[in-house]
């Protein structure tokens, strides 16, 4: 098993686990966590080990100088438990920057709850094997956006800005 970079727990088949660093916990984590568990099902698979990371700017900037050496913030970072491995089970690390969300829902004038949807989709699906890379990344992108149109009724937090 590939060591993961903030050492997730992979006892269960079907788990999902949040946790916070250098941010407040936003309310609705298990919201949070069923939303995925929805996402999975909705897109096939039955198996499933996710932790995610909700963070900083600076937390994620550290990740992804560390594992992709680019020393700038991202929105959302994956950390697949296999690299280039498809299939069942989804497995593997997600970080998200609460920082990078905000800047995303205010620019693209969504609401903060959509955002989150639609980073914690994409992190899925990069752990599920997924590349938007050229030539099959409009496979995934067609398959983020069937998702979120069917769960767009989700609620997966409260949110505290616009």
């Amino acid at each position: 098993m590939k060591k993961m970079p903030f050492g997730g727990s992979r006892r269960r088949e079907r788990s999902v686990e949040i946790a916070t660093n250098g941010v407040p916990a936003p309310g609705g984590l298990a919201r949070m966590a069923r939303f995925c568990e929805k996402s999975l099902r909705e897109a096939g698979f039955s198996g499933w080990n996710v932790s995610i990371l909700l963070c900083s700017d600076e937390r994620i900037t550290a990740l992804n100088h560390r594992y992709r050496r680019r020393r700038e913030a991202t929105d959302v970072l994956s950390f697949p438990e296999e690299d280039g491995r498809t299939g069942e089970p989804v497995a593997g690390d997600i970080a998200i920057s609460l920082d990078a969300l905000r800047r995303n829902a205010a620019e693209f004038d969504v609401p903060e709850n959509d955002e989150m949807k639609r980073l914690l989709v994409h992190g899925l699906l990069h752990l599920a094997g997924m590349n938007h890379g050229r030539g099959t990344g409009g496979v995934m992108l067609a398959l983020q956006e069937r998702l979120l149109d069917t769960l767009q009724s989700e609620k997966v937090f409260r949110e505290t800005r616009k």
